[in-house]
């Protein structure tokens, strides 16, 4: 079986967001062991650039120990727009290979060094809360499954 994970700072404050992504973990476990690592999110005591960049790298560092031997794609504004049809043929290729993990940065943003390690994707040049995004990638990945196996849903 197919083995897709998400890796995220922080963790789903809103009863709302946590009962969708529990549909979704319902549905995928039809295609998948699928699985979410929630990670701390760093505190800023200072909104200045250096505190910033600090809460990146705590951050990048609780992400890349998360990371070893998987298939990493990081969201990432500046990563390749994928379609429905693209992102289930990501998950195809990559996850013959081994585990693929998805990778949500912080509010600040993901650390270089996690991004470097893989592909990058992007839902669009919009932005949307990560509890939000979560939720919308656990849906993509369903009707990725969908696509990869010829299911109705995705229409």
């Amino acid at each position: 079986m197919r083995k897709i994970s998400i890796i995220c700072v922080g963790n789903l404050k809103e009863k709302y967001w946590q009962e969708a992504l529990k549909e979704y973990e319902k549905r995928l476990s039809k295609f998948c062991d699928f699985s979410i690592i929630e990670l701390p999110e760093s505190r800023l005591y200072k909104n200045n650039q250096s505190e910033i960049n600090s809460v990146i790298n705590n951050e990048g560092n609780q992400i890349l120990e998360k990371l070893k031997g998987k298939k990493v794609i990081s969201l990432a504004i500046e990563g390749e727009a994928v379609s429905s049809e693209k992102l289930a043929e990501i998950i195809s290729k990559e996850s013959d290979f081994g585990e693929v993990c998805f990778v949500i940065g912080g509010s600040y943003g993901l650390d270089e060094r996690v991004k470097s390690l893989g592909k990058k994707i992007s839902f669009g040049k919009i932005t949307l809360p990560h509890q939000l995004i979560r939720v919308v990638l656990a849906e993509q990945v369903y009707r990725a499954f969908t696509i990869i196996n010829n299911i109705e849903y995705h229409k």
